[in-house]
């Protein structure tokens, strides 16, 4: 492989990115093995690239905006990790993988809209250069687009494609929606993750075993695992967005908190504020301070009313900033950490049942490094 060519390059950051590092495949067998995956990631990008092209001009140009935007190509890495399983890297492999890389990027589009993100992945998002309708189509286009290649797998993958989509949406829909009267709003919460994230880091993992024909008792383990380290990889998310190194994460310390968007840690204050009255009161200071929509201030209980909101005094950057930095070092984000790791253990406690080698010790790597990371 060469080593300068921009796919190979992209190749060895996934492996790092997913902790595939030196210290883990240290063996000649584990050597070859990562040698595979890097040279099918190669052939995932360049049949992304041919993929996601549209006769239509307009079609073209925006379903090929986020994929040039770059990204971690972490679902496709996995696909071709658990294939090793089987009978290894086949064309079949390879097209299922590309799906769900296509349907993750496809889901982005969505989420963008839904959340009103501005950037992604470096660049405006979608439905700031084209408004909202076109980032949808554009999403709607790629599902599509997802789901003819795995047509050309069979029924089984239609199924498994139907299936995962449905979770994808009911997981947009709850997260919208949000908890009903008398719901556990932390269940719900991670209920949500699963279903939006965890979904498709199971289904992607699950096709790297079924379309490598390997031992179909492996798939349970591997579905749990793609769960699990799911909702790990959210929750620290949800502890990153509090992080003092913009640097790193690329984004200002307490974006979705600034932006309403409601975190377990901001869940877990809640809870807290129950029965304590410092978590109160950095809870009431959250929603006067930093929170700007309503609706979330409201979802959490003792809300300002509108009025008062429109007629607040807008607080300082530092005072906004000494508040994200006093969550960060509160309780309840540790208590996120520590649940974020649970979930991880979990995801490896999963894969007892699976043979001992290169696969299950890069998959209890991953999970290891997703609640390591730093951005």
């Amino acid at each position: 492989m060469n080593p300068t060519h921009p796919v190979a390059r992209r190749g060895s950051a996934l492996a790092a990115n997913l902790g595939l590092s030196e210290r883990v495949f240290a063996s000649a067998a584990d050597k070859a093995m990562a040698k595979a995956i890097d040279d099918g990631i190669e052939r995932v990008e360049a049949g992304l690239i041919d993929e996601v092209r549209f006769a239509d001009s307009i079609a073209d140009v925006s379903t090929r905006y986020l994929l040039e935007a770059g990204g971690k190509r972490v679902r496709p890495m996995l696909t071709l990790l658990t294939a090793q399983l089987g009978a290894g890297i086949t064309d079949d492999v390879i097209t299922a993988a590309e799906a769900i890389e296509i349907t993750h990027l496809g889901s982005l589009y969505h989420d963008d809209v839904m959340d009103e993100s501005d950037r992604r992945r470096g660049v405006p998002s979608a439905h700031s250069v084209w408004g909202n309708s076109v980032a949808i189509l554009t999403g709607d286009l790629l599902f599509a687009r997802a789901s003819q290649l795995m047509a050309k797998l069979g029924e089984r993958a239609i199924r498994m494609q139907a299936d995962t989509f449905e979770r994808l949406v009911l997981g947009q829909l709850h997260e919208t929606v949000g908890p009903g009267e008398g719901d556990d709003k932390i269940a719900h919460y991670i209920k949500v993750l699963a279903d939006k994230t965890g979904s498709l880091i199971a289904a992607a993992a699950q096709s790297g075993l079924v379309f490598s024909g390997a031992d179909p008792a492996y798939e349970k383990p591997i579905i749990e695992f793609g769960e699990k380290v799911g909702v790990a990889f959210q929750l620290i998310d949800d502890v990153i967005d509090l992080s003092p190194q913009p640097e790193a994460t690329g984004k200002v310390p307490g974006t979705d908190l600034r932006a309403g968007v409601v975190t377990l840690p901001l869940l877990r204050l809640a809870e807290l504020a129950k029965t304590d009255a410092a978590s109160a009161d950095l809870l009431r200071r959250i929603e006067r301070d930093v929170v700007t929509v309503t609706a979330v201030a409201a979802d959490l209980g003792d809300p300002l009313d509108t009025n008062t909101m429109a007629s607040r005094i807008v607080p300082s950057k530092a005072t906004v900033d000494a508040i994200v930095a006093e969550l960060r070092e509160h309780e309840a984000t540790r208590a996120t950490l520590a649940e974020a790791h649970r979930w991880a253990r979990e995801a490896v406690d999963a894969l007892a049942p699976l043979p001992e080698g290169g696969v299950k010790k890069a998959l209890t790597r991953f999970a290891e490094t997703v609640v390591e990371r730093q951005s």
